[in-house]
Parts: C-alpha cells; structure tokens; sequence
C-alpha cells in the first residue's frame, strides 16, 4: 500500500506489509516476519530492478527520516542518469577482490603450487630452491593481480647479470614461474598471468649445453677453490666432488651423513631424477673434501642443519678468483661455465681414462638401455669404483702434467 513512510505509519505495519512512500518514488518500507521494519530503495535502470538497503529501523541509528534522506539521494542520482546499484556492487566487487589479493601473494601461490605439486617431483628440491633465491625476495609479498610485466622482467633482469652470465638460470626460473602461474589461471577465474612470450632470455638452440672445461681450465679450477675468497668452504668443497664423482649439484649438495655408508655414498631414490637409488663409490680423492660429519648435511654453513644454498653468488666469487688468477699468470680469461659442465667434463675424463662407456654412463646414474635394463641386474659397483678412481688419477695427472708437457706461457706488458 501507500502511504508517507513515518515512525507511526511503520509501526502500524502488520507482518509482511509492504508500504511504499508517498513523496519519494522508490522510497519502501518492508515489515519483516520478525517485527523489525526494514527500508529500502528500489528503481530500474537498463531493464535491471534494483533494491538498495536503507537500514533496518531502530538498528545503527536507522530511523524512517535517517532512511527517507539516503533515499533522496538515490533519487537524485537515479534522476542524474546514475547507478547507484551497480556503483555499489563494484565497490563490493572490489573489496572483495582486495581481501583475496591480501591472501593471494605470489609467496602465497607459490606454497600452494609447491605442496600440490612441486613435492611429489624428484626434481623438488631444485624447484624450491630456485623459487626461494630467486622469485620469493623479487616478488613474493607481491598479490598476483598486481603484479605486471614490468615485475617479471625485472625480476629476470637481476638473475641474467649485466653480462647475462646467468642467462640459462634466468630461463630455468621463468620456466617453473610459468608454470605456477598456469596452475593458478586454471584455479581462479580472476588471475591472468602476466607472462608472454619473448621473456626468454636464451634462444632453444642456446640451452642445449656441450661445455667441458679444458685440461688448463681444471687447473684454474682447483687452483681458485684454494682461495678463501672463492666462496664459502662448503661450497668449494661440494665443486671439487662434483667434478670427482659425476654428480648433480643438489645430489652432493643435500648430501647428509647419513647416507654415506663406509667409503660408498647412498643418494634415494626420491631425490634421484631416475627416481631409483644409486650408489656413489667415494674415492680416497672425493673422500678428503666430505670430512668426518656425524650427522646432517655435509655441505653446510649451519652446523648441518641447514643444506648451503647460496650457489650463485658463490660462483660468481669463484669466477672472480678464476679470472684473477688467469690474467695474473697470462692466460686467456675463461669461457662462461656452469656447475653442471663438472658432470659433463667427468663423463669425457672416464672415457679419456679408458673407462668403457656402459661404466660411464652407470657412474652418472643413467639406466642401461633395451633389453640389459630389463635383464641385467648387476649393481657393477666395482667397475663403478675402479671408473672413479681412473677419473681421479688422470684429475691428478691434468693437476700436476708432468714436467715436459707443461708449457711455459710469456707474460708480456
């Protein structure tokens, strides 16, 4: 019914009454089942009904005349050719999209990413610790829907190096933030990735890696990690069993005392990128540079509780010795290298060294191939072993060439 909306007539309502304001068009007041009267402002705008909430009577101060002036205000705006309605659902839209985006942190996404996918990958601790040096510091307390091209490129931009030195690393990260972000664009209809094409920083045919270091380029090797200034003694210690035993950096660098069982070091299956266990003989060689832990990560800065973790700067201190040394004994400066090449440089050595290349191939972890993986369950741990100690012999060799095959460089001004 009509009728001016005042404190009597709203109190004369009987339940479920509906009273529709004389004065202002739109204006209602709504008896609800409980008693309490409700009020309210309701018009069309582009074929859409829309109801605006005015308070509910005797609640925050909400009185028929407190209500009949908010109403005259949507009146007013309706008349203008706005709409108040929808104003208000963006608004709601937007702070809601603001609570999620306090929740939805890049850091955020990436826990999630990790705990439903990343840890069931043999490669997880490799991904973690990427996303942990490189992305979280860059832009972890960022919210996803915030976050712009810009924030990826310069995120990249600080990884590659002026020189673009880490160029490949750079590429590894964008991959597995790519990756994140894909997961997180197939669970939440807001988000968009804000990463395209052309953010690579190498070209497909550059990523495929055939480094191996030169005979003189392991002598400037071991000659650096002599150096106190090459990084921490930990990280100078896991680079020289890298190129001793044909590992991958994080199968040494997670390397616990527990594993090593007598002189054979045991890496599990779930941190093996074959998924299988393998046996590593240690060689007295390797054996020198683990030292006698009890217990925790053997590479370490904090007392074994902690793996090391800050292999790219280290490196780059590594590089910085290697390029002193070289120029200060006359020598070309180094071509750019990566840990990894140690894995390849030690597979070419076994072979140098006369080592078969099934045996190789077995001491690098690789599976026999066709029908011997089937059929062929041999552990070949002697063969392993012997491999690895002709490895460190001609490393002995490479270090200390006999005299007549040294050659004398000049060192001109």
């Amino acid at each position: 019914m009509k009728q001016l909306i005042s404190k009597t007539t709203v109190d004369a309502l009987p339940a479920g009454a509906l009273l529709v304001d004389t004065k202002i068009d739109g204006f209602v007041a709504r008896k609800l089942p409980s008693g309490k009267v409700s009020y309210g402002f309701r018009y069309r705008k582009n074929g859409k009904q829309w109801w605006l909430a005015l308070g509910v009577h005797g609640q925050s101060g909400t009185t028929a005349d407190t209500a009949r002036a908010q109403a005259k205000v949507f009146q007013g705006q309706v008349a203008g050719g706005k709409d108040p309605g929808a104003a208000k659902l963006a608004e709601r839209e937007k702070a809601l999209q603001a609570k999620q985006a306090a929740k939805n942190t890049v850091d955020a996404v990436l826990d999630q990413f990790v705990k439903r996918h990343v840890d069931s990958l043999r490669s997880a601790a490799t991904v973690k610790q990427c996303l942990d040096d490189y992305v979280r510091p860059k832009i972890g307390s960022k919210s996803i829907y915030d976050l712009k091209r810009r924030d990826i490129v310069e995120m990249l931009d600080a990884i590659e190096g002026k020189d673009g030195e880490l160029a490949v690393t750079a590429d590894r990260v964008l991959a597995y933030v790519r990756k994140a972000f894909n997961w997180q664009m197939a669970r939440d209809d807001e988000f968009t990735s804000p990463i395209v094409k052309g953010m690579a920083r190498t070209k497909p045919a550059e990523r495929a890696r055939d480094r191996i270091l030169a005979d003189d380029e392991i002598r400037s090797l071991w000659k650096a990690l002599d150096s106190s200034e090459a990084g921490p003694e930990p990280f100078r210690k896991l680079v020289r069993i890298l190129l001793l035993t044909g590992q991958r950096r994080d199968e040494i660098g997670l390397m616990q005392a527990e594993e090593i069982d007598g002189d054979t070091f045991v890496i599990p299956g779930e941190r093996y990128k074959t998924g299988e266990l393998n046996a590593v003989p240690l060689t007295d060689s390797a054996r020198q540079w683990i030292g006698d832990r009890k217990s925790g990560y053997v590479f370490s800065t904090t007392g074994g509780s902690r793996p090391f973790s800050g292999h790219s700067k280290a490196k780059n201190q590594l590089d910085a010795v290697i390029a002193k040394q070289r120029k200060a004994d006359g020598l070309k400066p180094m071509a750019e290298w990566r840990l990894h090449d140690l894995r390849r440089t030690a597979r070419s050595l076994m072979s140098r060294a006369g080592v078969s290349s099934d045996i190789a191939e077995l001491v690098l972890g690789h599976k026999l191939m066709g029908v011997r993986r089937v059929y062929d369950r041999y552990s070949y741990a002697a063969e392993k072993r012997d491999a690895l100690e002709k490895l460190a012999g001609l490393v002995s060799i490479i270090l200390n060439p006999p005299a007549d095959n040294v050659v004398q460089f000049e060192v001109r001004a």
